[in-house]
């Protein structure tokens, strides 16, 4: 159904049905443009934090219009087995309600208007035809308006108890209005009196006299010209004539108010029904219609979690800072001067920006709740939740549940010489446009990419140099479990369980054997690849208990033997130890301390 400002009102009780029967909706939105300087690529880069994008859109595309809304409602009909639908195409536009409304401003950008015209877009029905609105602050400002004028119009005002401060260049044109209405008042046959048009501010002081001088026995309004010129009409009524007449002067108003909120009563009722809404790359589409119909998009009110900058940020709107006293006998302390990294003071300003910081939620109530309990249900999301510095995708750290595991399927892992530096990483990448890059230590580096899908093309690369590896983020994770649960072979019930197993090696007092197995072990240590190691920790399990007791037997006659039989020894319980600290099970997910 298409909706514009002609048949909006004949047509809202069948958007506020749809809206009431539905299961769900569906939204979009047509713009008058994406980006007001950054081309679209580098406004929507893959590689954009979830803080940056929005940050970016906030700046670069709130300034277009969103002029054309869809709404498509979903009901499932269980007798028939099929979802029902209802779709509404609504024109919108903001048009000034009066005078003092919003005159808004916004800009279009070619190649968007381009693509709409070519897809047939009637340009005419936004502008001649679109439905108005406003958000929450110019609605509210304008029914503070309304009920001014209307204290103003019966004398329910202040000014209506004493005479009114006329400024000297308007004491002549009021007292000739007022000497005009006294004789208007003494003159029997006539009805009304139309005085002249004049400005808004004198129409003011009009009323405000009026109301002090006669306050009753007229009715006082404001008409429009043909030719848009407004000025006072007086009739001569009873008390009873004169409430009716404010009565359906008032009703009017409102009615002329809601027709200026206009499409923005369609978002208030799919926001009240609570229901689900869903869109196709919405972010855009939630960005405007908050922006356009319900109030300006927030920023970003805390920027920095250091400890000082945050007592501060927290001491300005739209927080504000709590009352707090030392207990009897305790000493208090002075935020004017710091003693930042003396415990108990950096534990006192940490729980001033608690308070803070939790009576903001309750300011975001309705009604607004000033203290938030430390045991309110409004904060409990963030009970058990541990902070994370310098973790671009993972915020915190879950106490009592499963932790956010991030898809870094952008991410490599990248070992090098230690020689190299950033700018030889930028080089190595220069091709895959935008990267970050997150040093592990002298030798190694995470490199994240814009495009996952240019992970594999990065790792090909790498395959026959011989300065620098590649392996994905997947991969680096998973050669981490494998070296864990080698290490987890090396504990004592291990060996154990391979005495059980392996044949025993023939002559247990052999220079050859013994040397041949503490040679395997100096090999295992330098060896990178984890193909050869497995087959080295094979020959290795195969020196059993017993045959170290037979070692160590040969005393007399093979002194290197037992010196051998008795380093093997050593090693084995070191590694006996190290297998137990590596023996509890390999994380999912494992974020490193210096990412």
């Amino acid at each position: 159904m298409e909706i514009i400002r002609s048949n909006f009102k004949i047509n809202l009780h069948k958007v506020y049905q749809a809206i009431e029967e539905a299961d769900f909706f569906a939204i979009d939105g047509e713009f008058s443009g994406i980006s007001d300087g950054p081309s679209v690529t580098a406004l929507t880069s893959g590689f954009d934090t979830p803080e940056e994008r929005y940050q970016k859109l906030k700046k670069h595309s709130m300034d277009f219009l969103l002029f054309q809304f869809g709404l498509c409602t979903f009901k499932y009909d269980h007798t028939d087995s099929k979802h029902i639908t209802k779709s509404f195409n609504f024109y919108v536009f903001p048009k000034p309600f009066s005078r003092s409304s919003p005159d808004v401003k916004f800009v279009c950008q070619s190649s968007s208007i381009d693509f709409l015209a070519s897809q047939g877009f009637d340009f005419n029905k936004v502008f001649c035809s679109g439905i108005p609105y406003l958000n929450q602050e110019e609605e509210r400002q304008l029914r503070e308006q309304f009920d001014e004028k209307r204290s103003q119009a019966n004398g329910a005002g202040t000014m209506a108890k004493c005479p009114v401060a006329v400024p000297e260049d308007q004491k002549k044109f009021i007292d000739q209005v007022v000497e005009k209405i006294e004789a208007f008042l003494q003159n029997e046959e006539k009805k009304i009196l139309d005085l002249e048009p004049c400005t808004g501010f004198q129409r003011k002081l009009i009323y405000q006299t009026l109301s002090w001088k006669f306050p009753k026995g007229i009715h006082v309004e404001t008409l429009e010209t043909e030719k848009k010129e407004r000025h006072i009409l007086i009739s001569k009524v009873d008390e009873e004539e004169r409430k009716r007449r404010e009565q359906e002067k008032y009703a009017k108003e409102q009615e002329e108010l809601n027709d200026a909120v206009g499409f923005s009563r369609v978002i208030h009722a799919i926001a009240n029904s609570g229901k689900l809404v869903v869109g196709h790359n919405m972010l855009l589409d939630v960005m405007h219609t908050i922006h356009q119909f319900y109030c300006p998009l927030p920023g970003d009110i805390i920027n920095n979690t250091s400890l000082a900058e945050l007592e501060k940020r927290l001491k300005e709107t739209p927080f504000n800072p709590p009352k707090v006293e030392s207990a009897e006998g305790f000493p208090s302390y002075n935020t004017a001067s710091e003693q930042l990294h003396e415990a108990g003071y950096d534990a006192y300003i940490t729980g001033l920006c608690f308070i803070s910081m939790a009576n903001y939620l309750g300011s975001l109530l309705g009604p607004p709740k000033m203290c938030v309990s430390a045991k309110s249900k409004l904060i409990e999301p963030f009970f058990n939740k541990l902070f994370l510095m310098r973790v671009m995708d993972i915020p915190y750290l879950n106490l009592e549940g499963p932790d956010l595991q991030p898809k870094r399927d952008h991410v490599l892992h990248v070992t090098f010489p230690k020689e190299w530096k950033t700018s030889d990483l930028y080089q190595l990448f220069s091709a895959f446009g935008n990267i970050q890059i997150s040093w592990i230590d002298d030798t190694s580096a995470f490199v994240s990419l814009s495009q996952p899908e240019q992970v594999q093309i990065a790792v090909n690369t790498s395959k026959y140099a011989e300065s620098y590896r590649i392996q994905t983020y997947a991969e680096y994770v998973g050669k981490k479990r494998e070296d864990k649960q080698v290490k987890r072979k090396w504990t004592e019930d291990s060996w154990k369980e391979v005495d059980r197993k392996q044949p025993i090696v023939p002559d247990p007092c052999s220079h050859t054997n013994s040397f041949s197995a503490t040679g395997v072990i100096g090999k295992r240590n330098l060896s990178p690849d984890p193909r050869e190691a497995g087959s080295e920790d094979r020959e290795l399990e195969e020196i059993t208990d017993s045959e170290l007791e037979q070692m160590d037997s040969c005393a007399d006659p093979l002194p290197e033997g037992r010196k051998k039989a008795k380093k093997l020894k050593r090693l084995k319980k070191e590694l006996s130890l190290a297998g137990t600290v590596a023996d509890s099970p390999a994380m999912l997910f494992e974020v490193p301390d210096t990412w």
